[in-house]
């Protein structure tokens, strides 16, 4: 399997691309802002690539941004959660008072494809299954993707030694802790994690040494 990435400029996001190999069909994972159009199509052209779907774990603008001109652009798909499909169009509803004020007159959209995903859809795609793994606590709509039993992309749900806030609008600590503890937990050790920041892990590793993921499991 090819795993491309780069990091956003803001917030450095992670925007993950998949594919079963160079010259191959993939998908982009959390295309963030700036609008991060060039770097896409940078890596899409260094490993021949053709875009089929864009897909995103959650709402957050620091993953969306750039979802109308990456969706539209390629005239693919986009996929979110139903809870989080709101945030498309209102990002604002689960910003921070103070980065809610840094857009508030900014237009957003939805790209022309927008398509509901709920816990357990499988999207066969690109030769490769995805499944969605409804994982709230960052936000109600937060998703993680399965990826053939070898990947788990976990949004902001988890990262290296840390996990995503809950402070948030739409946000639940909560939430977080049974998602971590039912949904996280039970993960096989040797599944490389793709967080939506930082650097790649892997759960026997967050397992080992994540205190917040142990912390929840005392």
């Amino acid at each position: 399997m090819l795993v491309a990435t780069f990091a956003a400029p803001a917030f450095a996001t992670n925007c993950w691309i998949l594919s079963s190999g160079p010259g191959q069909e993939c998908v982009i994972i959390d295309p963030g802002m700036p609008d991060v159009s060039l770097q896409v199509e940078d890596l899409l052209h260094h490993h021949n690539l053709k875009p089929v779907a864009t897909i995103f774990t959650h709402g957050h603008l620091d993953h969306t941004f750039s979802i109308v001109p990456i969706a539209d652009g390629y005239g693919i798909p986009a996929y979110i959660h139903t809870e989080d499909r709101i945030l498309l169009k209102h990002p604002e509803k689960a910003l921070s008072a103070e980065f809610a004020s840094q857009v508030m007159g900014m237009n957003f959209a939805e790209p022309k494809d927008v398509r509901e995903l709920r816990n357990n859809d499988v999207i066969e795609i690109v030769g490769m299954k995805l499944k969605a793994i409804h994982a709230p606590g960052h936000t109600r709509g937060s998703l993680m993707f399965s990826v053939e039993d070898e990947i788990i992309v976990t949004g902001d749900v988890l990262f290296a030694g840390s996990i995503g806030r809950t402070d948030l609008p739409s946000g639940s600590p909560k939430d977080m802790e049974n998602t971590l503890r039912k949904k996280i937990w039970p993960l096989a050790d040797d599944l490389r994690v793709l967080p939506g920041h930082g650097p790649e892990t892997t759960i026997a590793q967050e397992r080992a040494h994540n205190p917040y993921l142990k912390n929840v499991m005392r």
